[in-house]
């Protein structure tokens, strides 16, 4: 029996709350709500880091990125390790694969070298493209600003990242990089070989920043109308001083709400965009009549905080930035939503389940098959997630996420304790009260047994 076609749709910048959400009266993502509808919605996934390059190699060797050696954005794979990614399991059972978008994830050997693909697309081709149209692939330097990153050994190092600037697009919207990627992957949907399961890897860039939105996109938000979230421009009671330190926090210092509102209808309008292109993607299986065969997954590698914290972009532990969404449309499984707390690292054993491929026996994640397919709940599952600094080691946070409460821990020894239920925007930091310190203790002592098995290096 020929086994399911995938699916498995990646944005990059994308909350869990972005899925629903309305501003300005406009259906932000009105092509993922509909997919949510005939979906598993999974509403409490989180991601194993907030940062791009770690968190796809996670997802895709099913491993922490402590015990998959890529705990940075190593773009040029320098600690990848010889983890086998999803791509070739799927490739080693049969399926055609194909990739098309971003390159983030690092094995060695590398990703594109290690199966023979149907088609590869990536950001170099993107490039190629543009340049022979006469478009400059250089990054304007309004759109980038200079913070101080700590290094492992205490030191700083200076480095650039993507600002609160926004601006549109100059030229045709065909050529902005998502378009590209989305033409490219309705061609791989047309030449399939209806015999042969076939596996399309789709790695879209947007919502990340810079800020650049397309022409037709960029006024479709009015400022002036968005409703912004209560903590926008604020710092939590009793947050450690040393998150004024960090990058998301440097990246938002002086940031006026009119800024912020400025950031936020960019950041929405690339959300739409993104989802015209998902829509694309799906009317075309639809119309190919591939969609009762074809698992269609979407998901994003971490969020962005948008200026709620004061901070800008990821690379923090709250929920702006570890929460992501994930929808999972399973042919012949009802759509419902799954509530309970699940690490993205469940994905790759679920979707194996799913398929009934033999799991690799080093899997960090939990199978999510009996939960889907007997109608279950789940139930008292604890999520650990890890930052460990970028470019470099450096800055270091972890954290134990359960059904209630969030505790983070970072190198300097501080501590956050956030009650979820009574406070979800995570402004009031309670780890300093007495009645929290039993609690305290013991995610503490599990965050620490976890870590000793997980290659984690922080509490040796």
């Amino acid at each position: 029996m020929k086994k399911h076609n995938i699916v498995f749709i990646m944005t990059d910048h994308q909350r869990a709350d972005s899925i629903g959400m309305r501003q300005c009266n406009i259906e932000v993502t009105p092509n993922l709500n509909k997919l949510a509808k005939e979906s598993l919605v999974f509403s409490r996934a989180y991601n194993t880091c907030p940062l791009c390059v770690p968190c796809r190699t996670a997802i895709s060797t099913g491993k922490y990125p402590t015990k998959n050696g890529v705990v940075f954005n190593d773009w040029k794979g320098i600690t990848a390790r010889d983890n086998k990614p999803f791509p070739q399991i799927l490739k080693e059972n049969g399926y055609n694969v194909s990739h098309v978008g971003v390159d983030h994830i690092k094995v060695k050997p590398a990703l594109k070298d290690r199966i023979k693909y149907d088609k590869w697309i990536d950001q170099t081709d993107y490039n190629r493209y543009i340049e022979e149209l006469g478009i400059s692939v250089k990054r304007d330097e309004k759109h980038s600003r200079e913070v101080k990153e700590l290094r492992a050994d205490g030191d700083y190092i200076n480095k650039r990242y993507s600002n609160t600037y926004v601006s549109k697009w100059e030229h045709d919207t065909t050529t902005f990089k998502d378009e590209y990627f989305t033409r490219e992957s309705i061609d791989v949907i047309d030449n399939v070989e209806k015999d042969n399961p076939f596996a399309l890897f789709i790695n879209y860039w947007a919502p990340h920043p810079p800020l650049r939105v397309p022409e037709e996109y960029i006024n479709k938000f009015n400022p002036d109308d968005i409703v912004l979230p209560d903590n926008v421009g604020k710092i939590a009671k009793n947050e450690p001083v040393n998150r004024r330190d960090g990058v998301p926090a440097q990246l938002a210092e002086n940031v006026t709400e009119k800024e912020w509102r400025q950031v936020w209808s960019a950041h929405l309008a690339l959300l739409n965009y993104v989802d015209d292109q998902i829509g694309k993607v799906i009317d075309k299986i639809k119309e190919k009549g591939l969609l009762e065969d074809t698992i269609i997954l979407f998901t994003s590698d971490h969020g962005d905080h948008l200026g709620q914290h004061s901070m800008y972009q990821k690379m923090e532990m709250y929920e702006q930035a570890v929460n992501v969404p994930l929808l999972i449309k399973i042919p012949n499984v009802e759509p419902r939503k799954i509530e309970g707390t699940m690490s993205n690292l469940d994905i790759l054993p679920t979707l194996l389940d799913e398929l009934d491929i033999e799991k690799p026996n080093d899997l960090d994640g939990t199978s999510n098959y009996e939960v889907i397919h007997n109608n279950g709940e789940i139930k008292d599952r604890k999520v650990f997630c890890q930052y460990s600094g970028n470019p470099e080691l450096g800055c270091v946070r972890r954290a134990v996420i359960t059904e209630k409460y969030k505790y983070i821990y970072d190198q300097m020894n501080e501590k956050e304790l956030y009650d979820l239920e009574s406070d979800p925007l995570e402004m009031n930091n309670i780890a300093t009260e007495k009645e929290n310190m039993e609690l305290i203790k013991t995610l503490h002592d599990e965050l620490v047994n976890w870590s000793k098995q997980k290659n984690d290096w922080v509490f040796d």
